[in-house]
């Protein structure tokens, strides 16, 4: 009998991440790549029931007409992130997933965005509602034509402006009729989150933006027997914030001061160069040090374009803190990395875990995913080291 297949379909599939996620998946397929960078291929978590690389089917939203040939190629030459061979072996499955991808939704995307988006969608009128529907469309064919048990959604597009999530009301069924008026406060990153709740798919947001956040989109994927996690994957300095903190909280060193700074000039990085979109991102990354402490250090996270260094990044980060006697000490880091590299491996792992709770018949926020986000929703547990004992528990639960 064949095996049951899964869809991923990512939100945002043209660019660096969803590349670079859509290169490794159909490489892993072919043989092509090992699985460093893969949670979900380390040893504790053999023998669960992990979709394998050939059940996995792409497919995906975008808002803009490029290719996905033509996206690998720029991660080689303009980003110097994959070697070519690979690129040049995939041409042909990449070429033939430009089918499965779709038009996606510019509603309260922020300028910055709706200006890298293909012109035709810059036109497209409709309400919340039309649009939810209309992307619905979209997943449900996707699941229908490739005979899919279930789809994973992943949101890995670019950052949206922040959103006041006071103002929603706490349920599903008072936020619901808001989706018939054209002034509904919900950012694209939700009305997405919706389209894959209302199927009863897991819902995963990558990103710092919105996406089910707020406790009436908590009360929908209840509702449909479904599950969601966010939000912002956590894939470099903040990564080391997570680890390092709890370093100095258990040594009972008092931080006075962390400052960080990112550059890097990936697609990413031009719309975080808008200062609104940036918010979003900073607010994310600067969370988790008053979480762990238990006091907030003086902190300043900045976040910077530029160009030359591609999908690059380079974090530096300063740490003043105070030892015995009131003696002042300084600790320095220096982390660079390649931004897509680094996010496409935990795509890949949360998709499948994911998947998995979806099996399981988990319902709401997946906090056993904790680990893998900047801002986990559903728990104040910011130590990256508890946080992975979390994910290694539920999945020894499922073994028992």
């Amino acid at each position: 009998m064949a095996r049951p297949r899964t869809g991923i379909w990512l939100i945002g599939a043209k660019g660096g991440v969803a590349t670079t996620t859509i290169i490794g998946l159909i490489a892993l397929k072919k043989g092509l790549s090992e699985n460093v960078g893969l949670v979900s291929e380390l040893p504790q978590f053999a023998g669960l029931d992990l979709v394998r690389w050939e059940d996995i089917v792409i497919g995906g939203h975008d808002i803009r007409s490029t290719s996905l040939v033509e996206e690998a190629w720029k991660l080689v030459y303009e980003s110097r992130a994959i070697d070519g061979r690979i690129v040049e072996k995939l041409r042909d499955d990449l070429a033939a997933l430009d089918a499965n991808i779709q038009d996606g939704t510019l509603y309260n995307v922020g300028k910055t965005i709706v200006d890298l988006s293909d012109t035709k969608l810059r036109t497209v009128q409709e309400t919340p509602r039309t649009a939810v529907d209309r992307l619905k469309g979209h997943i449900a064919d996707f699941a229908k034509a490739n005979d899919l048990q279930r789809v994973v959604v992943v949101n890995v597009a670019s950052t949206e402006p922040p959103v006041d999530e006071k103002q929603f009301p706490q349920t599903w069924k008072e936020l619901e009729p808001q989706l018939n008026e054209t002034g509904c406060p919900l950012p694209a990153s939700s009305l997405y989150g919706i389209a894959s709740l209302e199927l009863g798919f897991p819902y995963i947001n990558f990103t710092p933006s919105l996406g089910t956040a707020i406790p009436a989109l908590d009360d929908l994927a209840k509702q449909n027997n479904t599950c969601h996690m966010g939000h912002d994957g956590k894939t470099g300095e903040t990564l080391l914030k997570s680890t390092l903190a709890p370093m100095f909280a258990h040594r009972n060193l008092k931080v006075m001061s962390w400052v960080g700074h990112n550059i890097f000039g990936n697609m990413d990085a031009k719309v975080l160069d808008d200062p609104e979109n940036k918010k979003t991102k900073a607010v994310s990354k600067d969370r988790l040090l008053g979480k762990i402490f238990g006091y907030t250090p003086q902190t300043l996270v900045t976040i910077e374009n530029i160009e030359s260094m591609g999908d690059w990044k380079t974090a530096w980060d300063h740490i003043h803190f105070q030892g015995f006697l009131g003696t002042p000490m300084v600790m320095q880091f220096t982390w660079q990395g390649c931004d897509s590299l680094l996010a496409a491996p935990l795509v890949i792992d949360l998709a499948r875990f994911a998947d998995l709770a979806k099996q399981k018949g988990e319902t709401g926020l997946l906090q056993q995913l904790a680990c893998f986000f900047k801002s986990p929703l559903g728990t104040e547990e910011n130590d990256f080291a508890k946080q992975f004992a979390m994910l290694e528990a539920w999945t020894e639960s499922l073994k028992a």
